[in-house]
């Protein structure tokens, strides 16, 4: 009989990590680096989490990539920053951990293996890049494309994107914005030429690579193999184990239709997402958002919040999520929007026919209006963005490319809208603003005045009412072309309305952690043995959202500053 047996447990480790996530990934790393025996176990059949289904972008203020690009933004600015955009929801406590401890997670992962490959994306700026700390290059750290080939028979369990591109057709995070200008510069159409050379390399040499998330989360668990992590997929965590102290000592995990109960020496980590698809709990929350508009992870249902919760966690920001307004079609498909919104020649209206935010806003700004819309009794969620055919013609919208017709093109091309997005609902066309209003809903009189004023403001070059391309962070997906890359007058029918919803990137609020992503009670003392970090913690991002990848960055370094304190803590143990 082992050892194991005699405790009443089947299995033994240092640490068990739920989810395998970049926060879970990431702890694990830094887990069996410190010398820990380490355990992750995730719910799905898949690995990588919404981390797999992201943009891959890890917001790093300091990080090696930049400092090796000439730039290493103040850490005092950067806390003042996070302190301003926070407005007094997050510790000064957990904000200084965040910003002390982010470019040291990256430093231990690029010396760790040679998977990692971090490259910074200067002129992405942080959202906010006018408030002070702010900054016009920005902290957003990406890795390169990877073939997913490497990935060997793990390859068939990451987790893919709900809508996945044709094979080869993949961009590198600074193509991204060039492929938006396709038809305002030379480079966004030899980004379109690479793009059709990547499919050829893909059926002629059976390639099989993948970029941003994708790529993030294959070279996770490519070092985590490396290192002989092992990683139990199918094997739920169903509860907490505790001490007689309310230490907690490991959990119940289900696998292969068994529960095993599984010891954890020195402490359990928490890194299994919010509760992104649990409509009933989320409008318990907030009930103004009552569809299933989440991008997240299908399998995050709040598991690892409601295990803590049972043991008396505290909780916070449970109405909160990383808002993103997207289009969803007919077949429950979401997609992004987010370069739309900084187009010149749109606008956007509610349901009483009037602009009410600077619609190239930080998509989490964007969210919160709608909500606060929503709540004023005006119809919010739906809003629509409003273009003209010119702009159709000049811009990406809703995916199309506004290229001449390519018969069998992977995306839609050519002069007109598709007939299918017209019959959907989801697209409306007028050849005037009366049709348009009656089309989707809104007063006639209004939406006449919202253009009139709309395009009088461009003329000008300066949008009065809501500023419009007065911050750097608007004019990143504009045209560069314009005096104001975010305004341009519509001109002549026909215009087109575009439905936008609410959607998001998952829930970000979960259990109160401290800045060593321990999780609290309510008096403010800590669970022994318990942490949470990515969505299944409280965002240390509070309602805001400083920069591009200020999801993933929080995740992975609170799950490198998890596994830390907690090697602490064990090794501190032993010498006791």
């Amino acid at each position: 009989m082992t050892a194991a047996d005699r405790d009443g447990h089947d299995h033994v480790v240092d640490v068990l990590i739920v989810g395998s996530g970049g926060g879970g990934m990431a702890a694990a790393l830094t887990a069996a680096a410190s010398g820990l025996d380490v355990l992750v176990v995730e719910k799905s059949s898949h690995f990588g989490g919404s981390t797999a289904l992201s943009g891959g972008g890890i917001w790093v203020p300091g990080a090696p990539a930049q400092r090796r690009g000439g730039y290493t933004p103040d850490p005092e600015e950067v806390v003042r920053y996070l302190l301003d955009i926070t407005d007094g929801l997050v510790s000064e406590a957990r904000i200084r951990q965040y910003v002390e401890a982010a470019p040291k997670m990256l430093e231990f992962l690029e010396g760790l293996s040679g998977w990692f490959e971090f490259v910074w994306k200067p002129g992405y700026a942080d959202y906010y890049p006018e408030r002070p700390g702010g900054s016009e290059l920005g902290s957003t750290i990406n890795v390169p494309a990877i073939d997913l080939r490497k990935l060997g028979a793990d390859e068939q369990t990451l987790l893919q994107p709900l809508a996945l591109a044709p094979r080869g057709i993949w961009l590198g995070p600074k193509e991204l914005r060039q492929f938006y200008r396709i038809r305002q510069s030379w480079t966004g159409k030899g980004v379109l030429l690479k793009l059709v050379a990547r499919m050829v390399r893909a059926r002629v040499f059976n390639e099989r690579m993948a970029a941003i998330g994708q790529s993030l989360a294959a070279r996770l668990r490519l070092a985590m193999r490396e290192r002989g992590i092992p990683l139990w997929l199918d094997s739920p965590m169903t509860e907490l184990l505790t001490d007689v102290d309310g230490s907690v000592t490991g959990a119940v995990v289900e696998r292969n239709g068994a529960k095993q109960r599984i010891a954890a020496r020195a402490g359990v980590i928490l890194a299994s997402g919010g509760f992104d698809h649990d409509l009933a709990w989320r409008k318990e929350h907030l009930p103004v958002v009552d569809q299933d508009w989440s991008f997240g992870n299908p399998a995050s249902m709040g598991d690892g919040i409601r295990a803590g919760q049972k043991l008396g966690a505290a909780t916070d920001l449970l109405d909160e999520a990383w808002w993103f307004p997207a289009i969803q079609w007919p077949d429950g498909r979401m997609q992004f929007m987010l370069n739309e919104r900084m187009m010149p020649s749109q606008f956007i209206v509610n349901g009483a026919g009037k602009r009410f935010i600077n619609e190239a806003a930080p998509y989490m700004d964007f969210g919160h209006a709608m909500i606060d819309g929503q709540n004023s009794g005006v119809t919010h969620i739906p809003c629509w963005l409003i273009t003209d055919h010119r702009s159709f013609n000049r811009y990406v919208v809703g995916g199309h490319l506004p290229i001449p017709k390519i018969p069998f093109a992977p995306v839609p091309t050519g002069r007109k809208v598709p007939k299918a997005w017209l019959e959907s609902g989801v697209v409306k066309s007028a050849m005037n603003w009366d049709e348009m209003a009656s089309k989707i809903g809104v007063p006639a009189q209004q939406l006449h005045e919202t253009a009139g004023r709309f395009n009088e403001l461009a003329r000008k070059g300066h949008d009065d009412d809501f500023n419009r391309g007065d911050s750097v962070y608007d004019n990143y997906y504009g045209d560069p072309t314009l005096p104001n890359p975010n305004l341009y007058p519509l001109g002549d029918p026909p215009y087109y309305a575009f439905r936008v919803v609410l959607g998001d990137l998952g829930t970000s609020g979960g259990l109160l952690t401290d800045e060593h992503a321990r999780v609290l009670r309510p008096d403010g003392t800590a669970v022994p043995g318990l942490y949470a970090v990515g969505n299944t913690s409280a965002a240390v991002m509070g309602r805001s959202y400083a920069g591009a990848g200020a999801t993933i960055g929080p995740a992975m370094t609170f799950g490198f500053v998890a596994a830390k304190h907690l090697a602490t803590q064990a090794t501190n143990s032993h010498r006791r």
